[in-house]
C-alpha cells in the first residue's frame, strides 16, 4: 500500500503471548493468570514465592513445559531452531519487576528466520524468545498496589521482519497466528484478556531508506491493531508533508477517540544492558536430550488452520469466510467435524430418503454442509456470544445439533421456528424432537399453503394493486400474513415464491 505523495509504511509487530502451562516460568507456583483468563478474578498476591518475590538467595530454574512450546510455535511458523540457546538480564527499573531486571532472552532465542503466510504473501519471522512477564500495577489516588500473580508466568515474545504494509495486513496476521496458537494449544491468545499484547513499530518514508520508527504499545484488540496503524500512517503523512520530523516516540492507542497519543521517548537496546543471566546454564538441544525430543514434537504437531481451512473447504463445500470462522478455534473445529459424521446417520435414519445410505449421503451432503455451516458461524455462534458463552461452554451436543440440521433440511422445522428451538437447546442441552414436542414448534402440514396466500390475496385487493404498481416492498406484508395465519410453520422462502408467483399474475 503507499500512501499519498508516495510514503510507504514499513511495519512490523512485537507481539508478546502468555503460555498455557501449569506453573511459572522460573518457579513452582501455579500459572492460573492464563488458566482463568483474567488477574482481576484471582485474589491478589495468591500465587506468589520468595522467587515471584526476588528474595535474596533465590535461584530460578526454567519451566520445560514453556520451553516446549515456543518449539511448537516455531515449527509451525517455518523458523529455525536454535542448537544452544541462553537466557539474558533485560536491565529496567519499575515497580512490576522485583529484581530490578527481567530475565529474558537477547542474543540467542530458541527460534528464529521463519514465516507465516497470509493471503500467499510470506511475512518474515526475525525471532521467537522466551521470557518471564511482569506484575500488574493498579494506580489509585492514595498510590500504586501491585499483583505479583501474573510475575513470572511465561510470556512468549515474537517479532516480525517489517514487512508488513498495512492495517488490514498486521490485523490478519494476528488473527492467523492466534488461531495457531490455539490449535497448538500453548495459548488461548484472547487479547481482551491480555493472554495475547501486540505492539507495533511504524515508520513511513518517501525513499529506500526507512522513516523514523514509532512504536504503538498495549492494543488489546484485532480492530486496535487495524485501527491504529491506518491513524498513524495518516498522522505521519501529515507531518511529512508538512517538511517537519517524526519523533522517535513510544504512542498508547485511545479506543474511545481512535487517536493515538505520545507516551515517552522510546528506548534503545543499549538501554536494557542486556548480559547472560548467570543463575541459568545455557541450554544446549542434543539429538540425545531425554527432556526435550524435538524430534517427538515435530511428530506431534497438529493440523495447522491454513491446512485445515483447505480441507475443510474441499471436503465440506465450505466457502472462505466459513472456513476461516470454524478453523481459528479448534473447538469449534472438532465439533463441526463431531456433526458430520452424526449428520450422515440421521439422513440415513430419518425415514424421509430413499435409496442406499451411500446414495442417500450423496444427493443431501451439501444441502447439509450449507446449512451447517450458516447455523454454526451465524446463528450458534451469535447466541454464545451474546451470552459471553465460549465454544467449551456450548451445552448442544454434536448429536443434537446433527438432530437439529436433519430437522430443518426435512422441513420438520420451520426457519423461524428453528431459531427458538436451537435457543432452547442451547439453555437445557435438550433433545430438539423433545423440545419441538414440548414447545409446539413442528411444521404443521394439515394447511394447504396456496390456498392460504390465495384467501391472503383476496383479502388485501388495495395492497395487490399497489404490488402490480410497483410497491415491492408490500411483499413483507403479504410475507407477514402467511406467517401468522400458519402460526409461524409455514417455510418463508417456499412461501415468498408462491406469493410472488399470484401477486405477479395478470389476472
Amino acid at each position: 500500500m503507499t500512501t499519498a505523495k508516495n510514503y510507504q509504511p514499513t511495519i512490523g509487530l512485537e507481539i508478546h503471548i502468555e503460555l498455557k502451562t501449569k506453573t511459572k516460568m522460573f518457579c513452582g507456583c501455579l500459572n492460573e493468570n492464563e488458566k482463568i483468563g483474567s488477574a482481576e478474578i484471582l485474589a491478589a498476591n495468591k500465587n506468589v514465592c520468595p522467587i515471584c518475590l526476588a528474595h535474596p538467595g533465590t535461584m530460578p530454574v526454567p519451566n520445560v513445559a514453556a520451553i516446549k512450546a515456543v518449539i511448537k510455535a516455531g515449527l509451525a511458523l517455518n523458523c529455525e531452531l536454535a542448537e544452544k540457546s541462553k537466557f539474558d538480564r533485560k536491565q529496567y527499573f519499575y515497580p512490576d519487576l522485583p529484581k530490578g531486571y527481567q530475565i529474558s532472552q537477547y542474543d540467542a532465542p530458541l527460534c528464529q528466520d521463519g514465516y507465516l503466510e497470509i493471503n500467499q504473501k510470506k511475512i518474515g519471522i526475525t525471532r521467537i524468545h522466551l521470557e518471564e512477564d511482569t506484575a500488574k500495577l493498579t494506580h489509585t489516588k492514595e498510590g500504586t498496589l501491585i499483583d505479583f500473580n501474573r510475575a513470572g508466568v511465561p510470556l512468549m515474545e515474537l517479532v516480525t521482519e517489517p514487512e508488513i504494509e498495512s492495517g488490514a495486513e498486521a490485523k490478519e496476521f494476528c488473527q492467523e497466528l492466534q488461531a495457531i496458537l490455539r490449535e497448538l494449544e500453548i495459548s488461548d491468545a484472547n487479547m481482551e484478556k491480555g493472554q495475547m499484547r501486540c505492539e507495533v513499530n511504524i515508520s513511513l518514508s518517501a525513499t529506500k531508506n526507512l522513516g523514523t520508527k514509532v512504536e504503538i504499545k498495549n492494543l488489546n484488540s484485532f480492530r486496535a491493531v487495524e485501527k491504529s496503524i491506518d491513524y498513524e500512517i495518516k498522522r505521519q503523512t501529515k507531518i511529512l508533508e508538512a517538511n517537519e520530523k517524526i519523533i522517535q516516540e513510544t504512542r498508547g492507542w485511545n479506543e474511545s477517540v481512535a487517536e493515538t497519543f505520545s507516551q515517552r521517548a522510546k528506548e534503545g537496546s543499549a538501554d536494557y544492558r542486556y548480559f547472560p543471566e548467570p543463575d541459568i546454564p545455557p541450554l544446549i538441544f542434543k539429538a540425545n536430550n531425554k527432556e526435550i525430543d524435538l524430534k517427538k514434537i515435530k511428530r506431534e504437531l497438529p493440523e495447522l488452520p491454513a491446512d485445515k481451512r483447505k480441507r475443510f473447504s474441499e471436503e465440506y463445500g465450505f466457502n472462505n469466510s466459513d472456513a476461516k470462522i470454524i478453523t481459528s478455534d479448534p473447538l469449534l473445529a472438532d465439533y463441526t467435524e463431531r456433526i458430520v459424521s452424526e449428520i450422515k446417520i440421521w439422513l440415513q435414519d430419518c425415514g424421509e430418503f430413499e435409496g442406499t445410505a451411500e446414495e442417500i449421503w450423496q444427493n443431501n451432503k451439501d444441502k447439509a454442509f450449507k446449512l451447517m455451516a450458516g447455523w454454526l458461524t451465524s446463528k450458534l455462534a451469535g447466541l454464545l456470544t451474546a451470552r459471553k458463552l465460549s465454544w467449551a461452554e456450548n451445552t448442544i451436543s454434536a448429536e443434537n445439533m446433527a438432530e437439529f440440521i436433519t430437522m430443518i433440511l426435512t422441513k420438520k422445522v420451520s426457519s423461524k421456528n428453528a431459531n427458538i428451538l436451537l435457543e432452547k437447546m442451547l439453555e437445557t442441552g435438550g433433545d430438539p424432537s423433545q423440545i419441538l414436542e414440548d414447545e409446539d414448534l413442528k411444521t404443521t402440514t394439515d394447511f394447504d399453503l396456496e390456498k392460504v396466500i390465495t384467501e391472503i390475496i383476496n383479502k388485501n385487493p388495495e395492497q395487490v394493486a399497489q404490488f402490480k404498481a410497483g410497491k415491492v416492498a408490500l411483499l413483507k406484508f403479504f410475507l407477514g400474513q402467511v406467517m401468522k395465519e400458519s402460526k409461524g410453520q409455514a417455510e418463508p422462502m417456499e412461501a415468498e415464491q408462491i406469493l410472488i408467483k399470484k401477486l405477479s399474475d395478470k389476472n
